[in-house]
């Protein structure tokens, strides 16, 4: 047990088998913030005696991506884009599902796709186009992601949130984060606007929190407060906004709820999320917003209820990804009205 426990720092996992079946014990390691078995090792003991034989049996990475960056590499990824840009962003925004026509209302615009910027993932979700749109939104500078980073799509927890801290050392000082989501607040419609006020990260839960591992001071301290994640002052002037623009009958304020995905919840699930105090749940921007926070931006979100949870057990509704997409065809316009409008007033 002791040696296995010093392979923490190499994200080991080691199997151990007994004769006549009495036992598989693993012993696993939490390399920073997330399971990161980069070797399983099966020691196989032999009936006739004690010894043991240690063989490698598989080596790979559990997750795509990295388990940690450096400092040096985020560094490279933003020095590539201030070089192939004119454009000095202030502000932020991270699309979700459905949601890449805000990128399309920037003027002046620099596209680039993920797969040509060094070090960046790349997106595999269908409604997430997988670039990167420099440009000005009411004459504001902004860069703009067109498709995000999840766990489902096997990243783990820094890869998702690697986008984050390249805005910050790019000079951006305000995140905007979109997500579509499912309804849990009785009182919600499909087509609803929330405001997040607050989140439960789920995953959080289970120890995967991007901010777990070293510390890097360049990026902020070792125990950041969470207590304020969502910028109030840009809470009240997206009320402000959203009266004006007349979208202020179908504006939502609550408490989003991340889980992992990609599995839509179950009813149990549901109800003891209701129990919780959430309104909406989906499966992202928990850990791109502690990232931000992390890193002393502002942030804001934004939630666009897509479909109402199913609670009952005798009801046929389903929900799929499909009308996600359909849903946030039908009301992409009010959201980027909005968004468009608040840019104006950061």
């Amino acid at each position: 047990m002791t040696s296995a426990m010093n392979l923490k720092n190499c994200g080991s996992v080691l199997v151990t088998g007994a004769s006549r079946g009495l036992g598989l014990q693993i012993v696993h390691s939490l390399a920073s913030g997330g399971f990161s078995p980069g070797k399983i090792i099966a020691t196989a003991r032999n009936p006739a005696n004690t010894q043991r034989n240690n063989l490698v049996l598989h080596e790979a990475e559990s997750t795509k991506g990295v388990s940690t960056y450096s400092y040096e590499e985020y560094k490279e990824t933003a020095d590539w884009l201030l070089a192939h840009t004119e454009q000095r962003p202030k502000v932020a925004i991270i699309c979700g599902s459905g949601m890449g026509g805000l990128g399309e209302l920037l003027g002046d615009r620099n596209v680039f796709q993920y797969k040509d910027i060094p070090h960046f993932p790349t997106s595999t979700v269908p409604g997430h186009a997988g670039q990167l749109v420099f440009g000005k939104l009411q004459g504001r500078e902004c860069v703009c992601m067109q498709g995000r980073f999840h766990f489902y799509e096997g990243y783990n927890i820094h890869t998702v949130t690697y986008p984050v801290r390249v805005f910050y050392l790019l000079g951006v000082e305000t995140l905007i984060v979109t997500n579509a989501a499912g309804g849990l607040n009785g009182c919600y419609e499909v087509g609803d606007i929330m405001l997040i006020k607050d989140h439960i990260n789920m995953p959080g839960f289970a120890g995967q929190n991007p901010l777990c591992g070293h510390n890097d001071d360049r990026f902020g301290v070792r125990f950041p407060c969470m207590s304020d994640a969502y910028d109030r002052d840009l809470g009240a002037l997206v009320k402000q906004t959203a009266k004006e623009q007349g979208c202020d009958s179908f504006l939502q304020e609550g408490v989003y709820c991340m889980l992992a995905g990609p599995t839509y919840e179950t009813i149990a699930e549901c109800k003891v999320l209701q129990m919780l105090g959430a309104d909406a749940v989906g499966m992202s921007t928990v850990p791109e917003v502690l990232v931000a926070r992390h890193c002393g931006l502002r942030v804001l979100g934004l939630s666009l209820i897509t479909n109402k949870v199913v609670t009952e057990y005798d009801s046929t509704e389903r929900a799929n990804h499909e009308e996600v997409l359909k849903t946030t065809e039908r009301r992409s316009q009010d959201l980027q009205r909005l968004v468009s409008h608040l840019i104006t007033n950061i």
